[in-house]
């Protein structure tokens, strides 16, 4: 699986910490989604992210680093070039955000950002 990973991830390093199995396959820009920080870096609307593009199939070592299961992150998926690419959204408000971040609507913090991701076509790139 493609993710596209924008924080601790890009670093080499980092990511043998947390996966068995990875590649690198390129640098990649996020369209529709700016990092902030927190205690964590996250995402929130508009603008746009670098990053890189990891290859693996350890997608639920990820899940759990990125504490998928407590809530802290969701992934989503995002169009790509060629295929679609996960990337880990944080909960603004569970990483301590001080930058005010709104997601539209009053659904559950993972519906609205897939719903903002489909309706304002949010992309992953290549970079050049």
């Amino acid at each position: 699986m493609l993710v596209f990973v924008y924080g601790t991830l890009t670093d080499h390093d980092r990511a043998a910490t947390v996966l068995e199995t990875f590649e690198f396959v390129g640098d990649a820009v996020l369209s529709g989604l700016h990092c902030v920080d927190g205690e964590y870096p996250t995402l929130a609307p508009g603008g746009e992210t670098t990053g890189r593009l990891l290859e693996t199939p350890d997608v639920t070592l990820l899940d759990s680093y990125e504490g998928v299961e407590r809530g802290l992150y969701a992934r989503i998926t995002v169009p790509a070039e060629t295929d679609e690419v996960a990337v880990y959204v944080g909960d603004p408000v569970r990483l301590g955000v001080e930058e005010s971040v709104s997601w539209p609507g009053d659904e559950p913090f993972e519906r609205r950002v897939r719903r903002f991701v489909k309706e304002q076509d949010v992309r992953v790139q290549t970079a050049e």
